[in-house]
């Protein structure tokens, strides 16, 4: 155990100490690994061992944050008097109170992964994946492997008496294949994430991985600007649940609501989806990237459905602002490390499997686009209007795939796009990222079925 027990309920009651009415200390260690495999040949090894603590203290309105890098009794008891004393001479606000969950802790969610990662299997590794993508064509150009792992120990202790300690192991492999010709230049990426340790490798194959990535970039050599307009949509299983996230998931996580920063505010019940769209965020779900049993806070997981046959039933809450709605959270305070408070945060955030044959979606489809792969974008969580790329984009006609588009783009609303969804597959898969909010970043997991857009602004390139 990182601290003992009696410590760690002595820091909560020290920062009660000016009038406070909830506290929390989080005390973490991670032990980190990033190797990078480049060109052919070994680029860089880091290892690293990061442990400290952070103290949270909530009175009204308000709430206090102090870490220390150094976990020892002296220096978290100072934490938790620096985190009271900000909020010594805090002027009078509402009179809340923690609601305690009553949620029993799932079942193990894959934690915390088998043993612990050799240098040497590592590097094995990332060179089959170099060896992969090279061996596909002549036109490869640089193979890029990046390994990342951490393995976490946590203890969490908050002033109700709570007590959590959990550990943890996250890997994440990233192959980057750049192709060229004839001064064109197009990049494939795959970036597999789990909550495991080394049994990793034995699910998500490097050669395969990397494959995947340079025949993308490959297919992408041979495609034609992609057009613009008004048309269908077909979002590729897996892959659309990142326009789920973006464009309407930050806006169920409650904080936003709170500040009325949310085109969901004030829609619980109401319908903001077609009736075939439902959407949940679970973070129990064994071995997913941003699977977890006990959230930051040390609230016990478990799945939120936001969006019920297109009815919006719930926000996603942390502590804090659970008790500003005089309710419990539902298990989503999250926080990049102890040296951050935490904030509703979205975990593995889906739209659930519908009931249609994947390739029926398409043969119903008279024209339109395919998003095989989606790439970045930009959102705004007020208004729900997003800008997302498409990287790796195919024709659609006559309820055929045809040949390959690049450039294209989405442009829409996220709850007119909910709304205008009708055609959801059977074939529900994910995928993992990092999720931004706040200067923090956390494994996140989005995630669907094939999914047909009835009409969507694309735009191209071919004018």
């Amino acid at each position: 155990m990182l601290i003992e027990p009696d410590l760690a309920q002595e820091v909560t009651q020290l920062a009660l100490a000016t009038g406070g009415v909830y506290s929390d200390v989080l005390c973490q260690r991670h032990t980190i690994m990033v190797v990078r495999f480049e060109d052919g040949k070994l680029d860089d090894v880091s290892t690293g061992l990061e442990s400290g603590g952070g103290v949270r203290v909530i009175q009204g309105d308000l709430a206090a944050y102090a870490h220390t890098d150094i976990l020892d009794a002296e220096h978290l008891r100072l934490a938790a008097r620096t985190a009271a004393d900000a909020l010594r001479h805090a002027a009078e606000g509402p009179v809340l109170e923690a609601v305690p969950s009553r949620r029993e802790p799932p079942d193990p969610v894959r934690e915390p992964g088998e043993g612990t990662y050799g240098i040497h299997e590592v590097v094995d590794h990332l060179a089959s994946c170099d060896e992969a993508a090279r061996g596909l064509s002549g036109e490869i150009r640089q193979v890029t492997a990046i390994h990342m792992s951490v393995f976490e120990e946590g203890l969490l202790a908050n002033s109700l008496g709570e007590l959590r300690s959990s550990q943890c192991q996250r890997t994440r492999l990233v192959v980057q294949v750049v192709a060229g010709r004839d001064g064109v230049i197009q990049v494939g990426q795959e970036a597999p994430g789990a909550l495991m340790g080394p049994e990793f490798y034995r699910e998500h194959d490097p050669a395969r991985v990397a494959l995947v990535a340079g025949r993308r970039a490959l297919t992408m050599l041979d495609a034609r600007p992609s057009p613009a307009g008004k048309m269908a949509v077909v979002i590729n299983s897996g892959t659309g649940g990142v326009l789920l996230h973006e464009a309407c998931g930050h806006g169920l996580e409650v904080d936003h609501v709170h500040k009325g920063a949310s085109i969901y505010e004030g829609k619980l019940g109401k319908i903001v989806a077609a009736p075939l769209v439902s959407a949940s965020d679970n973070p129990t779900l064994p071995g997913l990237w941003g699977s977890y049993i006990f959230d930051d806070e040390g609230t016990p997981s478990g799945e939120t459905v936001l969006i019920e046959e297109g009815i919006l039933r719930s926000y996603l809450y942390d502590t804090h602002e659970a008790m500003k709605d005089g309710r419990a959270s539902t298990g989503n305070g999250r926080r990049q490390s102890f040296r951050f408070p935490p904030v509703p945060r979205m975990s593995n955030t889906f739209i659930k499997a519908g009931d249609a044959d994947p390739a029926d979606i398409i043969a119903s489809t008279a024209h339109g686009l395919y998003a095989r792969k989606m790439g970045g974008g930009q959102v705004d969580p007020v208004t729900g209007e997003y800008v997302f790329s498409v990287s790796e984009g195919y024709l659609i006609e006559r309820g055929r795939i045809g040949e390959p588009l690049r450039g294209a783009v989405l442009i829409g609303n996220g709850p007119r796009t909910l709304e205008v969804i009708d055609a959801v597959g059977n074939d529900l898969s994910f995928e993992e990222g990092t999720c931004g909010k706040e200067g923090q970043g956390v494994p996140v997991t989005t995630g669907g079925p094939t999914f047909r857009i009835a009409e969507l602004t694309v735009g191209g390139t071919d004018v």
